[in-house]
């Protein structure tokens, strides 16, 4: 453990020695921002400028139209968070969306997160009404899609990864795609059978079901305004990491979300996932190798990281450090998680304020 510990430290040294790399001419001002309700730094006694603040990612939830025309009027650019697949309320009226496991049952609550079956029509119609409504009642620069991944929970060291959904809809949709017939059984002897004989066939297409929803969302967002961004939250993992499950459980194929998103936006939360502060860097690292960030049509990267006070206490060091490592290449903005919790903590804020201002 000794040994980890002192190999953690030294990488956190050569991380944070290549931070002052991360401004250079040529990138631009970075997106300085702050998610969730912003409008708690005004209660605490800031405005946004004060603190160096340049963006804004408000929950959908918080968002109203006293506090789009004070943002407008501090100068920050207005982003809105959407929850995607989050399917707790929508299910309470709606059950046939419910998730089913291999077991043929329906899901059980990952934690707090409950997710639903995303080849739903209803909720993909009730999705794409509440987008509608965002865009038509207020003035903002871009949508970020969030929840977005099939029903599972990853952060915490131990996550929730169910293999869903066995539907009687997913599963004949994966015929169509797969252009084969499902031998005749219940359900769990179905997908046992797809999983020993086509799970290569059936992980890629469950991939595609979420190409094909922010490919919907985000022609939906460019329509009303060509100049607004589509951003996604997506999970901070390796590709390898808890037996690759970012791409089997999750359902979530970087390369080929790049294509359909102006940003993306990996959820860093360190102290949820029981990591060292250093991995955040090494995450950084490891997406500024991939072919598909490569070129001019590439999405932005504007990881979110840890302010909270989740499982322990993260000091305001550490939250130094994470915004540091969160603005490394191929980054060129930040927003720490969350609003609220940094609008308490004074240490905190002074963090934000020098390394924003700076």
């Amino acid at each position: 453990m000794r040994i980890k510990i002192i190999l953690y430290g030294l990488l956190a040294i050569q991380l944070l020695a290549c931070v002052s790399s991360t401004k250079t001419v040529g990138r631009g001002t970075p997106i300085k921002g702050v998610y969730g309700n912003p409008a708690a730094l005004w209660k605490a006694g800031y405005d946004f400028s004060s603190l160096g603040i340049n963006a804004v990612f408000i929950r959908s939830g918080s968002l109203n139209q006293e506090f789009i025309e004070r943002a407008k009027k501090e100068g920050v650019k207005i982003y809105v968070e959407f929850p995607v697949l989050n399917g707790k309320e929508y299910l309470s009226k709606h059950p046939e969306a419910w998730p089913i496991t291999e077991k043929g049952n329906r899901a059980e609550p990952a934690d707090w997160f409950m997710g639903i079956c995303p080849t739903d029509p209803g909720f993909r119609e009730d999705r794409q009404q509440a987008l509608a409504t965002i865009l038509s009642s207020y003035s903002i620069d871009g949508i970020w899609l969030d929840y977005f991944h099939w029903h599972a929970q990853f952060e915490t060291p131990n996550p929730i990864l169910p293999e869903t959904c066995f539907c009687e809809r997913c599963m004949g949709l994966f015929e169509n795609y797969a252009g084969l017939k499902l031998p005749e059984g219940p359900i769990p002897d179905q997908a046992d059978w797809i999983l020993r004989n086509q799970e290569v066939a059936w992980r890629k297409w469950r991939t595609g079901v979420l190409v094909e929803w922010a490919d919907v969302l985000g022609k939906q967002v460019k329509s009303v305004d060509g100049s607004l961004l589509t951003g996604i939250y997506h999970c901070g993992w390796m590709p390898a990491d808890h037996d690759s499950a970012l791409y089997k459980n999750l359902g979530i194929d970087l390369a080929a979300l790049s294509g359909k998103a102006d940003v993306l936006s990996p959820m860093l939360f360190h102290q949820l996932k029981g990591r060292p502060v250093s991995w955040v860097g090494e995450y950084m690292n490891w997406l500024s190798g991939q072919s598909w960030l490569k070129g001019a049509g590439a999405p932005k990267i504007w990881p979110i990281v840890q302010g909270y006070n989740g499982t322990g206490k993260v000091t305001a060091e550490e939250f130094k450090q994470v915004l540091e490592f969160g603005l490394l290449p191929p980054s060129t903005g930040v927003m720490p998680f969350s609003a609220e919790s940094i609008a308490g903590d004074t240490a905190k804020l002074r963090v934000l304020r020098e390394f924003y201002k700076n």
